[in-house]
């Protein structure tokens, strides 16, 4: 609690890249945030920043107080919690690391209804793709993340699994719109825009035109926007793809959407999770429980 402070200083250092400029940064002058470290440095007992010719750069020293700041923070965050939930009153924020397909329906209905119950949590909400959602975890950037796939394990602990088959999105005059369910192969046939390869879904698909040597992978049109691509095939009569959760099927959006067969393209499975051994604060804990009793009763529905 006494360094709080000090970290504030610390980690605009770090973001800054130099002291003169975190000063400036800061509104204070320049020796006096340079005495302040100084001060922390001798408290501490060891430097934590390399004294470089045009600025300053942590030490391994200084990494590790580095992660240690971030601890701190969210060990605090959780205590005032923790504090505000014995008083009665809901109080807290919640940041979240998402995937594209969970920003227009999913999640302002989520974070909606946690808030028609709790006014007093605020939250901050990411798009990120799997890799960043991961480092966000790990830096304490997010509290949780809600993504497809993660690449890396290591620090990401599972809350929840969900599956999610690929569905094929066009006009409703697309000669493929009747159709129930879709073959890959058909749709292959037609003009296709695609995700850029930090996708799950262009992962999918890729690995699943390999496995049946079916020809290259060749999209028209290859974007990091899902909105973008959904509106495109509305002007071209092509198709693109994407995981349901995404999708407003009950609305009337222009489109139509069809599920590709599990046949040609394994489902992709969605992740909620958090840091492995972090103690979320009560808000993001609650949010969590939340998220993951919902999709578990959109999943018993999709199967009845």
């Amino acid at each position: 609690m006494k360094h709080l402070q000090d970290f504030a200083f610390i980690e605009a250092v770090i973001r800054a890249g130099s002291i003169r400029k975190a000063a400036e940064d800061l509104n204070i002058t320049a020796s006096a945030l340079n005495r302040r470290i100084n001060r922390f440095e001798e408290e501490f007992g060891y430097e934590i920043f390399e004294r470089l010719p045009r600025g300053v750069r942590l030490n391994p020293a200084g990494e590790l107080m580095l992660q240690h700041i971030r601890t701190q923070r969210s060990d605090f965050a959780r205590l005032q919690s923790q504090v505000a939930d014995l008083s009665g009153v809901r109080r807290g924020h919640v940041s979240i690391a998402c995937s594209q397909a969970l920003l227009p329906y999913f999640l302002p209905e989520q974070i909606a209804r946690y808030r028609n119950a709790h006014q007093g949590v605020t939250f901050s909400v990411n798009a990120r793709d799997r890799v960043a959602a991961e480092q966000e975890l790990s830096s304490f950037s997010s509290d949780i993340a809600l993504v497809f796939e993660p690449r890396h394990l290591v620090d990401f602990e599972v809350i929840l699994s969900v599956r999610q088959p690929i569905f094929a999105i066009m006009r409703p005059d697309h000669p493929l719109a009747a159709a129930p369910e879709l073959r890959l192969r058909d749709c292959l046939e037609y003009p296709y825009v695609a995700p850029g390869a930090q996708f799950a879904v262009r992962v999918l698909l890729e690995t699943a035109v390999k496995r049946r040597q079916f020809e290259q992978f060749t999209p028209i049109l290859e974007s990091e926007s899902f909105d973008f691509m959904r509106h495109y095939v509305l002007e071209e009569n092509a198709i693109t793809f994407q995981f349901p959760i995404g999708l407003n099927l009950t609305g009337k959006m222009g489109y139509v959407a069809r599920p590709l067969s599990q046949r040609d393209v394994e489902p992709g499975n969605l992740l909620l999770g958090q840091l492995r051994g972090r103690t979320l604060p009560v808000a993001s804990a609650r949010f969590a429980q939340q998220l993951a009793q919902n999709l578990q009763e959109q999943t018993l529905k999709a199967m009845q």
